[in-house]
């Protein structure tokens, strides 16, 4: 299993950008999340994160806030994620990203959610409400557990903390594209790049970026301003489809399946050209 800084290593070497994939966890079901993770994972994208569902997330827009309200309408628990997550790892090679609420966190317990996720397989967290000036052990206890704590950076962030938090980070920054909930955008805003590039050069580890980008044509845009780029509403509202309507007018899980391969074939293909 490659860490996350060897996966992104990787990428920059080659002049190719990364690109991370976003899955809710049992969304529809955690059987499809497997399969889901194999044939991501089987397109070599860079990295694949992997959302934790929750009753209030934190800057999910619409699309991830269903995906979260159908995983929990079946009683999904933390523990059957770490197991499914222990199941399909030994068919995967590409890091895994958990986004998880803080409260998930200390609710479960720090240590042992570190322990269980560091066993299942996961490389690294996002925890998009930890704050990074708390006296919390988290940072010391994802060190300790060989987990990357990766942290999100917004437009809005004073200069001075985006500053302190680059210089604690590991693995990777999460660098949120706008100022709101993710979703699919149209455009991008028109001081990313600027603010990508002032951002790597405060940073010591790489910048990837997210919220937003959901087209190969904005993946192509950013290559040569970051090292990642993280996709989700686009690819959760594929899946959303499977949980529509009636049953007997739900598209078969196989196309679902090859048609969410088939986008991120395109967004992997932008990044390295």
């Amino acid at each position: 299993m490659r860490s996350i800084s060897a996966a992104l290593s990787e990428f920059a070497s080659q002049q190719q950008t990364a690109i991370m994939p976003f899955v809710t966890a049992g969304d529809p079901d955690l059987a499809f999340t497997e399969e889901l993770l194999r044939r991501l994972d089987g397109l070599q994208p860079g990295l694949i994160e992997i959302g934790f569902p929750y009753s209030d997330p934190i800057a999910d827009g619409p699309v991830i806030q269903a995906s979260y309200t159908r995983a929990l309408a079946s009683q999904l628990r933390v523990d059957q994620i770490f197991e499914s997550i222990g199941r399909v790892r030994p068919d995967l090679t590409q890091p895994l990203v958990a986004m998880v609420s803080y409260a998930i966190v200390l609710r479960y317990g720090s240590e042992r959610f570190l322990e269980k996720a560091r066993s299942a397989g996961f490389s690294g967290l996002i925890v998009p409400d930890f704050l990074w000036e708390s006296e919390d052990p988290l940072r010391t206890l994802c060190l300790a557990s060989g987990l990357d704590l990766i942290p999100l950076i917004t437009p809005t962030t004073p200069p001075d903390r985006v500053s302190r938090i680059a210089q604690q980070a590991s693995g990777f920054i999460y660098y949120v594209s706008v100022a709101g909930v993710t979703g699919e955008r149209t455009g991008l805003p028109q001081d990313l790049q600027r603010n990508l590039a002032h951002l790597r050069r405060e940073s010591p580890v790489p910048v990837c970026v997210g919220f937003g980008i959901s087209q190969p044509g904005q993946v192509r845009e950013l290559r040569s301003h970051c090292d990642g780029v993280i996709v989700g509403s686009a690819i959760v509202k594929r899946i959303a489809a499977l949980s529509d309507g009636d049953a007997s007018t739900r598209p078969n899980r196989k196309l679902v399946l090859d048609e969410i391969a088939n986008f991120v074939a395109d967004l992997i293909r932008a990044g390295n050209s």
